[in-house]
């Protein structure tokens, strides 16, 4: 047996490269020999813990070599990483517990609470905290320390299941989409081709890597090459400026708000960043007053577009195209195609407006259970229908139009306004609503809601919020809410959003 799968890099980097540092952590630094041992030892204790090829190892926690360690060890068993958001509400962790199956739950303490009923409920066979814990009840790492490595090889291949993401879905719950070991691998290496990225790179993490584009795109082809990661729990901007200079960062990925609040900050004038070589965004386009103050340091944006379902990068905008094609989100990928097509599935010429689809092996195979959402999001040659709208200039370059799905994009987190929606509507006295985004300086987009109420009842942003509170993620509550006589409609039905989305947000 042979895994062909993620699940085989860190023994080969311990190979190839063992000395190198693998990641930096606060003061902890690990070389690739060790995150390999550390892996190791993960794998063989899931193993004596029943843990067998397929089945699904959930981890909820902040970035941590812990997260590293538990990912590449699943991997090695041939089992399914599930990564849980943390800004999640209890409902919706338990929904993705649920419904991806997950056997074992590796979390953070900080996050007990959250995750109670869904233990007491006893469907996940075991639940490990990362921390010490206690003779009793020992956490991940007093486990790890008497675990001694060696467990039984899997065989894996490219196309097995290596990891489900789940993304908020247009009518609700959220999907869980399923990337396979080909899927993650490929996406790795359109960035090493795309971003010139060597082992010498030394890139910084601040982004939640339960997010798949800090995943797919920031850690795998950092690890793939050899590079450092200088993981960090959370982002705060006075401490990322003095981490670029203090480690000498080459990479930085992040949203456009992650940028603003850097150059926004008093130590943005102060700081070094003379090490800085790539700069990716993803999420939304960089505003001009952003790409003003990184390009007066001497800074230029790889820009880009991608989703869950693209594991996640779609295309690239390279630095040097970054003014002259601004507006765009560049190019496909180097093993990833782009066409677009009309309604109904024929190809446009370049510069008229249709459905953005995409192929590439980079590109999901489907949703996890739920065969009639992957059948909707193919077309009959296989490719992908990103339900978004846009164009390809005479260079072949993409450009977004529109959103067919409605979302909302609030300093890079996805909200699919049928979530938010389908609860408001449980309020008392509601009788209409519709949630979308409005212009945020900040966030780049926030969600507020417009509602009609029955004649008498009180409804505000107050009542809304609280009544959301608790079920859903806070970045997902509105932030204001409208009390309007009637929602703009189509003529059949549909509320016009576009229409309140420029009443309120002009």
């Amino acid at each position: 047996m042979h895994n062909h799968g993620l699940g085989s890099w860190m023994a080969k980097r311990r190979l190839k490269t063992p000395d190198a540092r693998a990641l930096v952590f606060d003061e902890e630094v690990m070389t690739y020999r060790e995150l390999a041992d550390a892996a190791d030892r993960v794998s063989a204790l899931l193993w004596r813990r029943g843990i067998r090829k397929g089945d699904t190892v959930a981890y909820l926690g902040e970035n941590s070599p812990q997260f590293i360690q538990v990912m590449f060890g699943s991997m090695q068993l041939g089992a399914v990483f599930v990564p849980v958001n943390t800004r999640l509400a209890p409902p919706e962790i338990a929904h993705v517990l649920h419904d991806s199956g997950a056997r074992v739950l590796i979390h953070d303490g900080e996050f007990a609470e959250r995750i109670a009923a869904v233990v007491d409920e006893g469907a996940i066979a075991h639940h490990i905290e990362t921390g010490e814990g206690s003779v009793e009840r020992p956490g991940l790492a007093r486990l790890l320390r008497s675990t001694r490595a060696g467990h039984a090889d899997a065989e894996v291949a490219l196309d097995d299941p290596a990891a489900i993401i789940y993304t908020s879905g247009t009518t609700g719950k959220a999907k869980g989409a399923v990337l396979t070991h080909g899927n993650l691998t490929w996406v790795a290496v359109n960035c090493i081709v795309d971003y010139d990225v060597t082992s010498t790179d030394v890139a910084l993490m601040i982004s939640p890597l339960f997010h798949v584009a800090s995943l797919g795109m920031g850690a795998l082809p950092v690890i793939l090459k050899g590079a450092t990661m200088v993981l960090e729990k959370g982002f705060e901007p006075r401490r990322a400026l003095a981490q670029i200079e203090r480690h000498g960062i080459t990479m930085l990925s992040g949203v456009p708000t992650t940028y603003q609040l850097m150059a926004d900050h008093p130590d943005w004038a102060s700081t070094d960043l003379s090490s800085l070589r790539t700069l990716t965004c993803g999420g939304s386009a960089v505003p001009t007053r952003i790409l003003n103050a990184y390009e007066e340091r001497g800074l230029s944006f790889t820009q880009g577009y991608g989703m869950t379902e693209t594991s996640p990068g779609a295309t690239s905008l390279s630095p040097g195209m970054t003014r002259v094609k601004q507006g765009s989100v560049g190019l496909p990928h180097f093993f990833t195609d782009i066409r677009i097509a009309d309604e109904n599935g024929a190809m446009v010429p370049r510069g008229t407006v249709g459905e953005i689809e995409i192929s590439g092996p980079n590109v999901f195979h489907g949703y996890h259970a739920n065969p009639d959402a992957t059948a909707a999001a193919f077309t009959t040659d296989g490719w992908f229908r990103s339900g978004d709208l846009g164009y390809l200039d005479p260079d072949g370059y993409l450009f977004i139009a529109d959103r067919l799905k409605d979302m909302i994009i609030s300093g890079g987190e996805n909200i699919y306004p049928a979530e938010v929606e389908n609860l408001i509507a449980d309020i008392e006295g509601v009788t209409g609503v519709a949630v979308f985004g409005v212009p945020d300086d900040r966030w780049g987009e926030v969600p507020w809601a417009a509602i009609t109420v029955r004649d008498g009842a009180s409804v505000d942003t107050d009542a809304v919020r609280s009544h959301l509170e608790g079920r859903l993620a806070r970045y997902k509550l509105p932030k204001h809410v409208e009390v309007v006589h009637e929602l703009p409609r189509t003529a059949s039905g549909k509320v016009r959003k576009a229409d309140l989305r420029a009443r309120f947000g002009g």
